[in-house]
Order: C-alpha cells, then sequence, then structure tokens
C-alpha cells in the first residue's frame, strides 16, 4: 500500500476531517458495502454453479448451487467478512482464499455424505468464480474507503492524552498515512512543561501531580483527570480517546482516567509505543495483574524460510523456461535497438552483505555508467544513497518500455535460482550506498533481495528514501510466505500501472 505524504496545510501533521461532526463513538462508512459484498458472494457462486452444471447436464443444478451458495455465506459469516467495522480495511485476498479453501473442504464433506455424483471438474470451474468474484468486491470496497480515507472521511475522530513528546510522536505517525480510520482532532496534555509542534489543537491539561484529596472524588466521579478528558472529547465531539503512557501517566493514574473514559461511553486505546510490528507477531498475556504485550521474533529460521527458498527456485526454474520464448525476443531487440550487449551485469549487496553478480537486460546506454558523474546534480533522490533520474537521457527508447514494464527486471530470475535473490524482498542495493547505511539501514539485508516487493508495488521511485526504508525494514522483520503471496498478487497491478518506473 502507497504511503500518503503529511499533510501540508496550516496544521501541519494534522488530517482535518472534511464531513460534518459525527456523534460520538460512530464511525460512518458507506452503507453499500455489506449488501454488495453479500451480493458479490451470492452471485459469484448460485450463478455460475446454475450455469456450469446446467451445461454440464449434471444432475440437480438449481439443489447444488443453492447448497453451494449457502455454505459459501455461511463459511464468510462464521469469520464475521461482513462487519461494516472490518469490511474495506484490508484487501483480504488471503482471507478469502483462506475461506475459499474451507468452503471446498465443507462441500467436498458434504459430497461425501450425500453420495453427490457431479463430475470434480465441474465442480471446481463451478466454484472458482466465487474466489475471484470475492477476492475483486473486496479490493474494489477497499480501494473506496481508501479513497474516502485520503478526504479525511469514513474515519474516527480521535483525541490524544499524554507528555507533549509522546503526544507529538503519536500524531506525527497516524498522520503520516491515510490507509487507516483515525484523524487526530485534539489533545489533553499532561505536565506543566512542553508544548506540541505538531500544531493540533490543545483542548485541556493535566497537571504533572495527581491530587489525592478524597473530596474530590465525591464532587467530581470520575476525577480531576477524567472530567477534564471527558470535557475535551466531548467538545471536539471525539469517537475515541488514545492514550499515550508516559512516567505521568501511569499506574493507578491512567487506571482512573480509563475507568472514566470508559464509564462515559467512549472507546479507549493505549498506544504502547511500538511501530512497524505486524499484528500476528504480537500476542497478550496478563502475570500478576499486569498486561504483558509479547512480539514474536522474525521469521529466521524454520519451516518458512525453508519453504520460501524452495518456492523461490522452483518458481524461478519454471518461469525461465516458459518464458524463454520471450526471454530471446528481448535480448534480440536490445542489441537491435542500440550498440551494446543485451544484458548488463551489476555488483549488488545481498543476503547480510554478501556480494553477487544482479543481471538485467540492458536499458541505458553502454557508457552509462561513466556519465554518472556529469548527471549527479540531477539526481532526485537528495534524502538518501539512491540515485534516480525521472528523464535519464541515458536510458534507451527500448530502455523506457522494459522499465515502465519491469521486463528488464525478468534475468534476475537467474539469481533466484542461484540462490542469491528471492522473488519477494527488498530492493537489492549498490555496494556505494551500503557504503553509507547506518546501523537501521544494515537491518534491511537481513533478509534476501527480491525482483518484487514492498518497494516495488508502493511506488518505486515516487517514494522517498525514508519512505522505501520503512517497507524495507517493515518487510524485513515481519515477512511471512502469506505476505509474499499478497505482494506477487499485486506486483501485476503495479506494472500494469507503471507508476514511479523510471
Amino acid at each position: 500500500m502507497r504511503h500518503h505524504q503529511p499533510d501540508n496545510s496550516a496544521t501541519g501533521l494534522v488530517r482535518r476531517p472534511t464531513a460534518a461532526p459525527r456523534p460520538i463513538g460512530r464511525r460512518e462508512t458507506s452503507r453499500w458495502y455489506p449488501p454488495l459484498a453479500v451480493a458479490a458472494d451470492v452471485s459469484g457462486v448460485f450463478v455460475p454453479v446454475l450455469t456450469v452444471y446446467g451445461l454440464a447436464a449434471e444432475p440437480r443444478p438449481l439443489a447444488a448451487a443453492a447448497v453451494a451458495t449457502v455454505s459459501w455465506v455461511t463459511v464468510r459469516v462464521i469469520h464475521h467478512r461482513y462487519r461494516p467495522r472490518s469490511l474495506g480495511e484490508t484487501r483480504g485476498l488471503l482471507p478469502t482464499v483462506h475461506d475459499w479453501l474451507i468452503f471446498l473442504g465443507l462441500l467436498a464433506g458434504l459430497r461425501a455424505v450425500t453420495g453427490e455424483q457431479s463430475a470434480v471438474a465441474s465442480a471446481l470451474a463451478a466454484l472458482l468464480p466465487s474466489l475471484l468474484i470475492t477476492a475483486t468486491t473486496g479490493a474494489l470496497i477497499h480501494r473506496h474507503l481508501l479513497a474516502q480515507r485520503h478526504r479525511a472521511q469514513a474515519v474516527r475522530r480521535v483525541l490524544v492524552v499524554g507528555e507533549p513528546g509522546p503526544v507529538d510522536e503519536v500524531t506525527a505517525q497516524l498522520a503520516a498515512r491515510t490507509d487507516h480510520a483515525y484523524v487526530v482532532i485534539g489533545t489533553v496534555l499532561v505536565g506543566d512543561a512542553g508544548e506540541l509542534t505538531s500544531g493540533v489543537p490543545e483542548m485541556g491539561r493535566l497537571p504533572a501531580a495527581v491530587d489525592r484529596s478524597p473530596a474530590i472524588p465525591d464532587l467530581i466521579p470520575e476525577g480531576p483527570d477524567g472530567s477534564t478528558v471527558l470535557a475535551a472529547a466531548r467538545r471536539q465531539d471525539a469517537d475515541l480517546v488514545l492514550v499515550a503512557p508516559g512516567c505521568l501517566l501511569t499506574g493507578e493514574r491512567l487506571r482512573r482516567v480509563c475507568w472514566a473514559v470508559q464509564d462515559a461511553g467512549l472507546r479507549l486505546a493505549v498506544a504502547s509505543g511500538l511501530s512497524e510490528v505486524a499484528l500476528r507477531r504480537l500476542t497478550v498475556s496478563t502475570a500478576a495483574g499486569l498486561n504483558l504485550l509479547h512480539i514474536a521474533p522474525p521469521l529466521r529460521n524454520g519451516p518458512q524460510p525453508a519453504l520460501k527458498s524452495v518456492l523461490d527456485r522452483v518458481a524461478a526454474g519454471v518461469a525461465l523456461v516458459a518464458l524463454s520464448p520471450l526471454l530471446l525476443t528481448l535480448a534480440l531487440a536490445v542489441s537491435l535497438d542500440s550498440r551494446g550487449p543485451a544484458l548488463y551485469r551489476q555488483t549488488r549487496i545481498g543476503y547480510r552483505g554478501t556480494p553477487f553478480t544482479l543481471w538485467k537486460f540492458r536499458t541505458m546506454v553502454a557508457d552509462a555508467e561513466s556519465r554518472r558523474p556529469e548527471l549527479e546534480g540531477l539526481n532526485e533522490h537528495l534524502s538518501g544513497p539512491l540515485f534516480k533520474i525521472r528523464r535519464d537521457p541515458r536510458v534507451t527508447r527500448l530502455g523506457r518500455f522494459l522499465r515502465r514494464t519491469s521486463l528488464d527486471e525478468l534475468p534476475q530470475l537467474v539469481n533466484v535460482l542461484r540462490g542469491q535473490m528471492s522473488l519477494v524482498g527488498p530492493r537489492p542495493p549498490l555496494p556505494e550506498e551500503v557504503a553509507r547505511y547506518g546501523a537501521v539501514e544494515l537491518r534491511r539485508l537481513g533478509v534476501k533481495p527480491g525482483i518484487t516487493g514492498p518497494w516495488q508495488v508502493s511506488g518505486r521511485s515516487d517514494l522517498s528514501w525514508d519512505e522505501g526504508l520503512a517497507l524495507d525494514l517493515f518487510y524485513t522483520d515481519n515477512w511471512s510466505v502469506t505476505g509474499d503471496l499478497d505482494v506477487l498478487a499485486r506486483t501485476f497491478r503495479a506494472v500494469v500501472d507503471g507508476r514511479g518506473a523510471y
């Protein structure tokens, strides 16, 4: 998913909602999401099964279509796929595949119990459209919701409570992207020192120390802290109170603020301070009354990395054989288009800093490297070690087409087959780029580089260095085989779109 730049308006980092104020606790989304999802699931099963069974002269096509439809909708309902609050929050591709496999298992069980005798090929042909239609519908709803979020609609109005430093960090993180539901509309600061730098309106301030006088709970049931927070939430019509704990807001004081907020019927969330950690790596436990957040380590050893390596090499080998006519055609075209070899090789840095030779179809003139110093002043990535020019004069006519379609990357299948690269991973850096890396940047070398990856499917060269680095670091720490499949599915759209390919 594409990262969006922070709002450059007078409010600095704050996305300002354009919709009319909403009642507390309500998040508005399009009401047609659930009906559309149900209609797509029903039609995606009933119509294909009825059509295929009718054309194949299978017995009882109407009954088969009805049973399959009810089974598919039941699986989706059990997994809460039609909840308004969850629809559109993700593309839903992997959950759809998961549901569809369960759906096939359920129908296989019913087939065994009832003795249904339709041809297996007919059944699979009739059921495959349900996977495609449901996945496409989920992607369309997701894109529509993202478009609403980009306009600060279908959001939850958030009041952030905490000390100025943590509040600024939380606010900046939420404002840097628009692919989530939260928009900060006010803050309540804790302590007498410090001011916000984000431009978010301050709606109140809690003292550094809480008054323990026994008279206060009698006069103000929610306590002085809770009273200030609730007054600010009501004044800003907040849907959610987000607490950023610190040394001045912890323990019993934090507990009382939580009581006050929840007793008033407001939703409450507490920022853990963690960022860029996949949800699947987090678990919660309790010990001695403390709520503990456990973080699973990144996948470095075990069955998933082994499976990834096997899938990479098998897929690369099959692709090289299947695409050999195309590869030969492109090699001939590159040789005829401009003087020089068809293939271009370059030293890149791979897994754990190991150098390797990367192969690509040549997209530049033969003396491109010697001409680079004279073009340094035109580099559009001044914030990092990358060297990119949108209209690089060294790129050939055919090279522009190859870059836009990513066909120049196909020879890297050889690198994947040799185990130097993966199908999915961070962009393989140049040695001079790695020479400028710090400890944070070096972490992206903890996995094999990939032909495609989060950088490639999120805008490629249109991304700043910091945005690309954030994507690569998130992938390095949170990759999984299912996540790789998701990136591969998104790669096709990125190639067709061609955005950022230069």
